[in-house]
């Protein structure tokens, strides 16, 4: 995770939160403490939230953070010179280097601010791959994408006349990379691949991917909503051109995401929306555009959602990157463990690497009446398809229960979820 910077709200240094215990693991009391929701009753019961893959609870550093903002910032950005819209154009520019650092990225100009992961694929489909792709051209991407990383392909291949293609997982849930490299060629002019699968937590070789792309000189986008929250990103490192990420996945706000950009790619891209902010000069003949990253920035910004992000990275950082590795994994194992000992339960998914996200099934019950029942006893999970119909398809499947977890669940959470389950099995049998 990132180093502790200055605060985008002050020009002293903000007061690092100490979530640990002595011996370096977190202290959940500390961690659950910052999240205010876990205060509320749900049924009369404790709120047990398991479905921070669809969005993760705020802190509430986060939301003071933005409430400070509205309270005491609130101005357009870029246009003013009075003292509020100076203030506020330093929390939005101050974001935006903050992530850089989150990211590792090399500059800030490589920092495009989006209202999330869905719209950072679409500018780059509409930006770069209308640019770029001809007929004949290949798109690959993967048998575990989300929507989001699907739906914008072929899109772009029906205005281009492109063709796209799709790598194979297996049934543990990984990728054949073997049958990947196969699908990549002189043709392929750009591969999207999700650096961790919202449906089954899998993690990528994303590195390796990236290799087997770029000798063959194609680009390499990465869906990395899932990955954020749980993973040291460095995009220098991994060499990719195009990353993604959604703020309220990683205990940020909604409506706020990033595309980062590798800077001759992001130059060379024609603006995706026009309007105020992403111009020069404009007159009625012709209109000349901005540098990145605010050439991709058209309207009013998402303000006070750059600096909820802010913050959010701010957490994450306080939190720490190993300890909240560790934690996060001896409770996906200690569910799994759970969840396989109970009779009728069916996990979907095996992959040695994997965040805190687990799959699964009960015979002869649809998973919209697991969450329903599960409901009941103030147990939050996600029931469906997770915007992953493909991978449903895979595993001969219409839908799935889906646990998934952040800082704040704890093993109790899932002694509470085996109670709920063997509730819902009552029911049905």
């Amino acid at each position: 995770m990132i180093a502790t910077a200055s605060s985008v709200h002050s020009r002293k240094s903000r007061a690092v939160q100490d979530y640990t215990d002595g011996a370096g693991a977190l202290d959940m009391h500390r961690v659950r403490q910052a999240f205010p929701i876990f205060k509320e009753k749900v049924y009369g019961k404790p709120l047990i939230y398991l479905d921070s893959a669809a969005t993760s609870q705020k802190p509430l550093n986060v939301i003071d953070a933005m409430s400070r903002f509205f309270l005491m910032e609130n101005a357009n950005v870029h246009r003013g010179v009075h003292y509020l819209s100076e203030r506020a154009t330093e929390a939005y520019e101050g974001a935006r280097s903050k992530v850089q650092r989150f990211l590792n990225a090399g500059d800030s100009h490589e920092i495009v601010f989006v209202r999330g992961t869905t719209e950072a694929i679409n500018l780059v489909a509409q930006t770069y791959g209308r640019a770029h792709l001809r007929s004949g051209d290949e798109v690959l991407i993967t048998a575990m994408e989300h929507h989001s990383n699907i739906v914008p392909w072929q899109m772009l291949c029906e205005q281009t006349g492109a063709s796209l293609r799709v790598a194979p997982m297996d049934d543990a849930g990984c990728l054949i990379l073997d049958e990947m490299e196969k699908r990549i060629g002189p043709r392929t002019k750009l591969v999207a691949v999700t650096h961790v699968s919202n449906a089954l937590g899998t993690i990528n070789p994303i590195r390796r991917i990236i290799d087997m792309a770029h000798a063959y000189n194609a680009r390499v986008l990465v869906d990395g909503a899932q990955a954020a929250p749980h993973l040291n990103i460095d995009v220098r490192a991994l060499d990719c051109d195009f990353y993604a990420i959604s703020g309220h996945k990683m205990y940020g706000p909604t409506g706020i995401g990033v595309l980062y950009g590798k800077s001759e790619l992001l130059n060379a891209m024609p603006p995706y929306q026009g309007g105020g902010d992403m111009i020069v000069s404009v007159s009625f003949e012709k209109s000349s555009y901005a540098v990145p990253p605010h050439k991709f920035e058209a309207g009013t910004p998402n303000m006070v959602g750059a600096v909820g992000l802010a913050a959010a990275i701010d957490f994450l950082s306080d939190v720490g990157g190993e300890a909240l590795s560790e934690h996060e994994s001896d409770v996906l194992t200690y569910g799994i463990r759970a969840l396989s000992r109970m009779p009728m339960v069916r996990l979907i998914g095996a992959a040695p690497e994997r965040v805190g996200v687990i799959s699964f099934v009960l015979e002869d019950v649809h998973p919209h009446d697991i969450g329903t029942i599960l409901d009941r006893e103030g147990i939050a999970i996600r029931t469906g398809h997770h915007c992953a119909q493909p991978l449903m398809k895979h595993f001969g499947l219409p839908a799935t229960a889906r646990v998934s977890l952040a800082c704040y669940n704890t093993r109790e959470d899932i002694d509470a979820l085996v109670e709920g389950l063997t509730k819902v099995q009552a029911v049905f049998q």
